[in-house]
């Protein structure tokens, strides 16, 4: 990043708007910012903050500082564009490799999909599509303008934002306002089909913060066969159930092992975790996604080819997917 996106990034990780202008002059070391927010009720401790970022932490000596209020407006859902989140009650179950290799099949089916990386502790999709040179861009609106990646899905992910290996440390407040950023300060087009949104595990602050963005979302719980997996996966369908979205339904990853030796489906981790989630959420179980790596190319990430037995599987679970709405 150059100096006046290393500036805005660390802005953006403030504010809860738009920034209207920015200008570094390094020569000068001065910051003149316009910022336009929602309603603020202590106008001179966001200024303070601003400061702060800009003088002590970025080193900047001098800064104009400009504050505009405007009505804060919710991003526009429109009726073509269908929501998908994707859930689960714990880490390590596969969740992102399941919203990652669904968003994809939907691709593969002739749909125009974007995804959203909510799991802003842990981004792993970037990884997970083998996207190594990052060059987050803006447009002339200040607008963030998303990845495409090889497989065609658009993509936004807090990994795009942080230098390499940095951890994030953040409470809960600037973790809304990130998710703020994915949709209101992307580049969103209104041609999608479908954007899928990868949750964090759990049922933290980011589950309950979508709710404001997209009311109608509809959800995939991902368990494995594991019972104690699948016992705190129900408690993820039943918190999107609070939040009104509705369930598409239940995917067990690595259900089994498919022996090529014998042609067995080895149950390595159980059985039943995915069906025990459904009857207990009153839903149906969408796919029994097999454990394996992908062969094509393992240094492509964890995206499966189309003619391998995961992406057949994950074709599947997108027909499913797409005759569900």
């Amino acid at each position: 990043m150059n100096k006046k996106q290393e500036v805005e990034v660390a802005i953006r990780m403030v504010i809860a708007g738009e920034i209207k202008h920015l200008a570094v002059d390094e020569a000068e070391s001065l910051v003149t910012l316009i910022v336009e927010v929602p309603v603020v009720t202590d106008e001179k401790a966001l200024s303070r903050r601003l400061a702060k970022i800009i003088k002590l932490d970025l080193g900047y000596q001098g800064l104009k500082l400009s504050i505009n209020q405007k009505k804060q407006a919710l991003p526009k859902q429109n009726t073509k564009t269908k929501y998908i989140t994707v859930t689960s009650g714990k880490g390590g179950v596969g969740k992102s490799t399941v919203a990652g290799n669904l968003a994809v099949a939907l691709t593969r089916l002739g749909q125009k999909v974007g995804m959203i990386d909510a799991d802003i502790y842990g981004p792993s999709l970037p990884k997970l599509f083998n996207i190594t040179e990052i060059k987050m861009q803006m447009n002339a609106d200040q607008k963030i303008i998303p990845m495409v990646t090889d497989d065609g899905v658009t993509m936004i992910s807090t990994e795009f934002l942080t230098e390499d290996d940095t951890p994030l440390m953040w409470r809960g407040p600037m973790l809304g306002r990130m998710l703020g950023h994915f949709f209101e300060d992307v580049l969103w087009d209104d041609e999608y089909d479908y954007i899928v949104v990868d949750l964090p595990p759990g049922t933290g602050d980011i589950p309950l913060d979508i709710k404001k963005y997209i009311p109608d979302a509809s959800a995939i719980v991902v368990t494995t066969p594991n019972h104690m997996a699948s016992h705190i996966a129900i408690k993820s369908g039943v918190m999107a159930k609070h939040l009104g979205h509705e369930l598409l339904g239940v995917v067990e990853n690595m259900s089994y092992f498919s022996n090529p030796i014998n042609g067995q489906k080895e149950k390595i981790f159980g059985s039943g975790g995915g069906q025990a989630v459904a009857e207990s959420l009153d839903t149906t179980v969408l796919a029994e996604i097999p454990i394996a790596q992908v062969k094509e190319d393992f240094a492509s990430g964890g995206i499966f080819a189309i003619h391998e037995e995961n992406g057949i599987a994950y074709l599947g679970l997108a027909n499913k997917v797409m005759k569900s709405f």
